[in-house]
């Protein structure tokens, strides 16, 4: 036994027998503001007095801390408790202080209230570079701050009939305050709207939803109703209130449902239970039931979709912009990797075939990106109702095509770390994981296509604001004339069953007229060459550019820092 302990402890050694060799760091504290040439130019353009600003929150965001912060709120996820210690009924969450601290900076950094405060010429597009920068971080904590952000306009537009609404709910929600106390609504420094549409039977189609809602006195828009049913899929139960799709004798109608009363006690939101999702671990997202609840109707009976409808319009964008985000850090860290890593005597980064998969990615990325940040300077407050009205069609048009491609772009990040990327400890497993959830989030692939075919008959305006910019892109590269030519015949006479295609169509050809006005030649000659296939291709196959397209050069103009 003696002899046993002895080699037992001698066949442990206490450190490596041989020193660390050609293994790259973690990617920390990184210029995310700087070095990003697509946000840099589209923050000149659409928000330059928020330069500064926005450049300390990518700084703050990109720290090591901040992104342990991220990796601790992911490791430790909220716990639900339905009962407490006497076994009375009760709905308290708890969770990560980490989750608390991401949670409180961005919010006090404005990623609620920025684009609604008054005098903030380019603060919508401001705030869409902030959730860009912060999502490059962790996107978990962004949902209930994109829901509270969507939530503000419809509000606004029902105050003068719910008093309460502009005496608390909209100051509590612009105050870039951050209060996780769990009180009634009068008693809070911060506010945070979730929502609840989604029911087991009806998954998309809320009209077949089956909670109900009964008017407490007079029915009507603005007065109080009694909710009652279940909710499938109810986003960040910890929130101060929801807009809730329940039904009425005139069709769906949409509700603000305070979590508490203001007398404090709980108003029927009863979690049954928190989802066990494959990625967003940090956030929460339940099944509940709904029993006596009271709320507001918000809107006329039967108009519940409609007005919740402008909620999510926000919160898609919000989906674009987080996926454009963790593209962006995919790719950063793919391309800190190949610059440190040596493979067959040279670089990583120098050897051809990685160079071209490299140069693709970051194509896509600078693409997306500007894709991201223009359609988000559309729904500027201060902007024409033709823009917002254009910016509706091509949100959902987006959000298909981009939150579509996010898995395989991290995909192939992936890859480029070998079985490092693969594992949690270099955070790709992590990004990977995120990014389905934002193409099923707030409508799936095939719901945002049939959203697209409705805007196209509903919204003449749009569709011919989108024909005169894909116009004046004309002449300068024949793919980009071929492909507009294929996207303006398909706008005109869409046919539902090839709606996928056409909403891919649409979105490749409006990123090469995007790249086109940016004065981008060589990238939007390679853009279109990659990528604008008369035949409508589906997702990019990355480490394809073709023969006569220079990934160094790209590389080179996109990612200077590694080159």
């Amino acid at each position: 036994m003696r002899n046993l302990t002895k080699k037992s402890a001698t066949a442990a050694p206490t450190q490596a027998s041989e020193p660390e060799t050609n293994q790259t760091a973690l990617l920390l504290n990184e210029d995310r503001f700087d070095q990003d040439p697509a946000l840099l130019a589209a923050v000149q353009a659409y928000a330059p007095d928020h330069q500064s600003e926005l450049r300390s929150i990518g700084k703050r965001f990109a720290a090591e801390a901040s992104q342990q912060l991220a990796r601790d709120a992911n490791t430790i996820a909220p716990e639900l408790s339905t009962l407490d210690r006497r076994g009375q009924p009760e709905a308290r969450l708890t969770f990560h202080p980490a989750w608390h601290e991401l949670m409180a900076m961005n919010i006090e950094a404005g990623a609620i209230a920025r684009s609604w405060r008054a005098g903030g010429q380019g603060a919508y597009a401001a705030r869409a570079a902030q959730m860009y920068l912060t999502a490059q971080t962790e996107a978990g904590h962004q949902c209930p701050i994109s829901m509270s952000h969507g939530a503000i306009p419809v509000l606004r537009r029902h105050q003068d009939r719910v008093p309460e609404i502009g005496e608390f709910w909209l100051p509590g929600l612009l105050s870039q305050r951050y209060d996780p106390s769990d009180v009634s609504v009068p008693s809070k420094k911060g506010l945070l709207l979730g929502m609840g549409m989604t029911e087991k039977q009806g998954g998309s189609d809320v009209r077949s939803n089956q909670t109900c809602a009964v008017p407490l006195g007079q029915a009507g828009a603005g007065q109080r109703y009694r909710l009652n049913g279940h909710k499938w899929f109810f986003s960040a139960p910890q929130c101060d209130g929801f807009l809730i799709t329940a039904m009425t004798d005139r069709g769906p109608g949409c509700f603000l449902v305070p979590r508490r009363t203001t007398d404090g006690e709980l108003n029927g939101i009863w979690p049954r239970r928190l989802k066990d999702k494959l990625g967003n671990r940090s956030n929460a997202s339940s099944e509940v039931d709904i029993v006596n609840a009271e709320g507001w109707l918000l809107g006329d009976e039967g108009r519940g979709v409609a007005e919740i409808i402008e909620m999510a319009t926000h919160t898609r964008m919000d989906c674009v912009l987080a996926t454009a985000g963790l593209q962006r850090r995919a790719l950063c860290i793919a391309l800190s990797h190949a610059n440190d890593r040596e493979v067959f005597g040279k670089k990583l980064i120098n050897q051809p075939l990685m160079e071209n998969v490299l140069a693709s990615l970051a194509l896509e990325s600078q693409a997306t990106t500007t894709l991201a940040l223009w359609l988000a300077h559309l729904f500027e407050p201060s902007g024409s109702p033709e823009d917002r009205s254009l910016g509706r069609l091509l949100v959902a048009a987006a959000k298909y095509h981009v939150c579509k491609g996010g898995p395989a772009f991290v995909g192939e990040a992936m890859e480029v770390l070998g079985g490092n990327g693969y594992v949690e400890d270099w955070e790709l497993a992590r990004l990977y994981r995120e990014m389905p959830l934002l193409s099923i989030w707030e409508g799936s692939g095939n719901i945002m296509c049939l959203d697209v075919i409705r805007s196209l008959t509903r919204e003449p305006a749009a569709v011919n604001g989108l024909a005169e910019r894909l116009e004046a892109g004309r002449g300068r590269l024949a793919a980009f004339d071929q492909a507009a030519d294929l996207t303006l015949s398909g706008l005109k006479t869409p046919d539902p069953s090839q709606a996928r295609r056409m909403t891919h169509q649409l979105i490749v050809t409006l990123q090469a007229l995007l790249l086109l006005r940016n004065d981008q030649a060589e990238l939007a000659d390679a853009w279109c060459r990659h990528r604008l296939n008369p035949q409508g291709a589906g997702l990019p196959s990355y480490g394809t550019l073709p023969a006569g397209v220079e990934p160094r050069k790209i590389l080179a103009a996109l990612m200077p820092v590694y080159h």
